[in-house]
């Protein structure tokens, strides 16, 4: 999705820092579009910019009070691609984590997609798997074949 600042801050958001265009320096990305890193604050469940999914450095700041409250938050979107929590208590984070319906979570970092390991997502972020052994499903088809080496069986004899 694409999300302006007009329309961020016509639903009461505020962009805290970031935004506008960047020039990376290497010369092999010149001519893309890039956004720097940007974090929004002043964000409620039912802006745009959190409702949507942002294919880009984007951070919405949404306060919470308990886990319950903040994994019924995340999970109420048609979308679940990635997710992440950030936290010094593994055992909050391993729990939380199960609950996000989410394709891809991360804890304490973020965008780590190994090869070996699939990735998709759930809802409508997705169908199926990219990379991994899991995607090759995709790419054959399955046929059963069974081979008697004895003596033949066939009643038509």
């Amino acid at each position: 999705a694409v999300v302006s600042t007009q329309s961020t801050g016509k639903e009461g958001a505020e962009i805290l820092c970031g935004w506008g265009p960047v020039t990376p320096d290497d010369p092999e990305l010149a001519g893309g579009l890039y956004i720097a890193p940007t974090v929004i604050g002043g964000c409620t469940d039912d802006m745009t910019v959190v409702k949507e999914e942002i294919f880009g450095p984007v951070l919405c700041v949404l306060p919470f009070d308990t886990e319950d409250e903040v994994i019924e938050r995340a999970n109420a979107t048609e979308f679940g691609l990635a997710g992440a929590v950030c936290t010094d208590n593994l055992s909050r984070a391993y729990r939380v984590v199960s609950q996000i319906e989410a394709g891809s979570c991360n804890i304490n970092t973020f965008n780590n997609f190994p090869a070996q390991i699939p990735f998709g997502g759930f809802k409508h972020s997705g169908f199926g798997r990219e990379l991994g052994e899991e995607c090759l499903s995709y790419y054959s088809q399955t046929k059963s074949v069974f081979v008697e080496t004895g003596e033949p069986w066939c009643p038509f004899d």
